[in-house]
């Protein structure tokens, strides 16, 4: 691959720097593989000048299976990504009307996620990609969703992003297209994984209408029912704390104890909902909300006081992941940084959650911006479980000591 850097030690930097746009121009099709959880995705995306064209993108998902049980079970995962994914790869080349040769690369998830299901997809790329002698790109699976809505819109480096689903919570300055600046994480459970296990114990999954709904997407919709949004209140998590992690076992804890009141208070049998569950999950999602905008908060101020935005360009702030699906969690984000004359962005709300596009965007990402060697030795390319996103500065927020007037939602 072109690399400018070592280009200068021959050629004048403008030369270099032409040579690399030429490259970010050329045609590049990229196929992305991703299996990091319960999710079967392929896609392939062929970027020309600045188009980029998803040909195809095919998702098999296992959620209507792993639901019944309240939770992923990991070998069940990896035997049903292993019975899908080449159903699942040849549907996509016929939606692309592509072949395998015409690929120009071939780009995996291999960290982090679920072991069992990683290797999967880690295997079936290295065979596709030693066919075809095509690269092998790895992908940080929480990379790919930072740098997911670069794809459809004009958002340069750098700038700010909330990642939010249902296994990660997670605060980073994305300095390029591989150098990430941490600056918060979830110290417990992630607002899908929260969601989740509320809305079980909630039972709303007997409701037909939300049997093959995720939680958050139940809770989403419940909420929009709401006779009376303010009868349930949670206490605000981390509100002593001065940095930008988050916590949601708190709500999780203070939903179950709400929950077993009210359930007591109208005498609820067994295997019934409250009749005020649209209340409740209002409730619920504005807690979760102003959680989330107060540790983002924080974080906007840190790089506004630290110089981390460019001063030549607009701030920007990024919203990805599952979780930012819910309209009311990104209305209410997006009204913050519109405080801070910030712009917000989040992908298209089908690329939100896990796909495969997001890892064929990732692979065009390392190609255009060289973040690293083309990889032809398969085999020393290897999945991990857990993964640390970038550059840990949370101490430096946790030391800036950073008090905020808080930013209250739109609706307030």
């Amino acid at each position: 691959m072109f690399n400018c850097n070592k280009l200068q030690r021959f050629y004048p930097l403008e030369v270099c720097r032409k040579l690399s746009a030429v490259l970010k121009c050329r045609s590049l099709t990229v196929m992305g593989i991703e299996t990091s959880c319960d999710d079967t995705g392929i896609a392939i995306i062929k970027r020309e000048a600045d188009n980029n064209k998803v040909l195809a993108n095919v998702l098999n998902s296992q959620q209507s299976f792993h639901i019944r049980y309240g939770g992923i079970i990991p070998p069940r995962a990896q035997d049903l990504h292993r019975s899908k994914i080449a159903a699942v790869y040849e549907r996509c080349l016929e939606e692309a009307n592509i072949k395998p040769n015409e690929i120009n690369a071939i780009a995996v998830t291999t960290r982090p996620g679920l072991p069992l299901s990683l290797m999967v997809g880690l295997r079936f790329a290295r065979y596709i990609a030693r066919c075809n002698n095509k690269p092998l790109l790895p992908v940080h699976h929480m990379k790919a969703h930072a740098l997911q809505a670069r794809m459809e819109h004009d958002i340069p480096f750098p700038f700010l992003c909330l990642l939010i689903s249902g296994g990660h919570s997670q605060l980073c300055f994305v300095q390029d297209a591989n150098k990430f600046l941490l600056l918060g994480e979830s110290l417990d459970d992630a607002p899908g994984e929260a969601f989740d296990k509320i809305v079980r114990r909630l039972r709303l999954y007997i409701n037909p209408q939300f049997q093959k709904w995720s939680g958050g997407q139940i809770v989403d919709n419940a909420a929009k029912l709401a006779q009376n949004p303010e009868a349930f209140e949670f206490p605000l998590p981390l509100a002593r704390m001065r940095d930008c992690n988050f916590s949601f076992a708190g709500i999780k804890n203070n939903s179950f104890r709400a929950i077993k009141r009210q359930e007591m208070k109208e005498g609820c049998p067994p295997d019934s909902v409250i009749s005020n569950y649209a209340d409740f999950c209002a409730g619920l999602l504005n807690a979760v909300s102003r959680h989330l905008m107060n540790r983002t908060q924080r974080a906007i101020e840190f790089c506004i006081e630290h110089k981390l935005f460019a001063s030549n360009i607009p701030k920007s702030l990024v919203v990805s992941g599952g979780v930012a699906n819910n309209d009311v969690i990104f209305q209410d984000i997006a009204h913050l940084a519109a405080q801070y004359e910030c712009q917000t962005f989040r992908p298209s709300k089908k690329y939100c959650s896990d796909n495969g596009v997001m890892i064929a965007w990732n692979g065009i990402e390392q190609m255009m911006h060289n973040t690293q060697s083309t990889r032809y030795d398969y085999y020393n390319i290897d999945i991990q479980g857990k993964a640390t996103l970038g550059e840990s500065l949370i101490q430096q927020v946790t030391e800036a000591n950073i008090k905020c007037k808080w930013i209250k939602p739109s609706r307030s």
